[in-house]
């Protein structure tokens, strides 16, 4: 049996990932949901994890270089009383705090826990991490029984805001947190319950931020994913500064051309071809443009090509159509 078509659509898709599902389950229905194998992600949320998971498709898996290390935001929720061997609910938890140990633990103290916490700080990623020790996961060594005790390395969290406290058997902080990429939630869940003296770690975890991008315009897992791809021009313009070309510009920067463009200090530069798509990224040396990185044409589907044939049009080796 004939292999159905490549999809060459390219895009980047934002999909709001469901708790119980890996990432890579979620590239997988993806893979699926829009007919191609072309299609890697910016980063990883666990399978505890929900919210904004960042991919891209086809040529545009180019452009998340530049998104994954983008700042993140996330709301949890960070249980008091009862630390855990993987930082968070799933994992082997420690025997509970002693109630006369949790009730002990004011507002204020939690409020300071939470500021040491907060701005350039040193981080003890946690030992299920993804980070390799010796060409090996740490997780996979953790996992294993190995002891696992991974180096510190600086972050930044600029807000860490406690929004609410709800005490009972255990203490639960529900917490909005904006961060560096590469810093690890459940690591600040442990360090304020080890602050506290009472152990910590995470129950509820959900990114809704990555960069300027908000789950809340996400899709659906469940949702017809190949109709929710996002030009990458639309994209690289929120990121970067942009510069329209005109058609001579655009063949010559085709053409491997330093193209004569006015100086602007920001790197990379998004360029955009005349019929508004994502050509390159480019920076500007003496008033030539550098490309940075080529975004060529998505090939004209199979089907439209075969439709454009019985139309009595010719397709060229770029899958466009030519009409005389």
């Amino acid at each position: 049996m004939a292999k159905p078509p490549r999809n060459p659509a390219s895009g980047i898709l934002f999909v709001d990932k469901p708790q119980g599902i890996t990432s890579h389950g979620v590239v997988s229905r993806a893979r699926k949901a829009i007919g191609t194998r072309k299609i890697g992600h910016a980063g990883t949320l666990d399978p505890m994890a929900t919210g904004l998971l960042v991919l891209g498709a086809n040529n545009a898996t180019r452009l998340l270089t530049y998104l994954v290390g983008l700042d993140k935001q996330y709301t949890a929720t960070i249980r008091l009383g009862a630390s855990s061997n993987t930082d968070d609910a799933e994992g082997e938890l420690s025997e509970p705090a002693d109630a006369a140990a949790l009730a002990a633990v004011t507002d204020d103290a939690i409020a300071q826990a939470v500021a040491a916490l907060t701005g350039a700080i040193s981080q003890r990623p946690s030992s299920v991490s993804a980070i390799k020790v010796d060409g090996r996961r740490a997780y996979t060594l953790a996992r294993a029984g190995e002891e696992v005790v991974l180096a510190e390395r600086a972050v930044t969290v600029s807000a860490f805001d406690v929004l609410t406290i709800t005490r009972g058997e255990f203490i639960d902080l529900n917490v909005l947190v904006d961060c560096s990429s590469g810093t690890y939630i459940r690591a600040l869940a442990r360090d304020v319950g080890e602050a506290l003296n009472v152990g910590g770690h995470l129950t509820v975890l959900r990114r809704t931020k990555v960069g300027p991008f908000s789950v809340e315009n996400a899709s659906a897992l469940d949702s017809d994913l190949e109709t929710q791809l996002v030009a990458p021009a639309t994209v690289a313009a929120q990121l970067f500064e942009t510069v329209q070309l005109d058609a001579q510009q655009s063949k010559d920067l085709s053409d491997g051309k330093r193209i004569a463009l006015a100086p602007q200090a920001a790197t990379p530069i998004a360029a955009l071809a005349p019929d508004g798509r994502l050509q390159g990224l480019i920076q500007i040396v003496d008033g030539r443009a550098h490309v940075l990185s080529n975004f060529p044409r998505d090939a004209q589907p199979l089907q439209q090509q075969q439709a454009a044939a019985l139309e009595g049009d010719t397709v060229s080796e770029e899958g466009t159509p030519n009409n005389g």
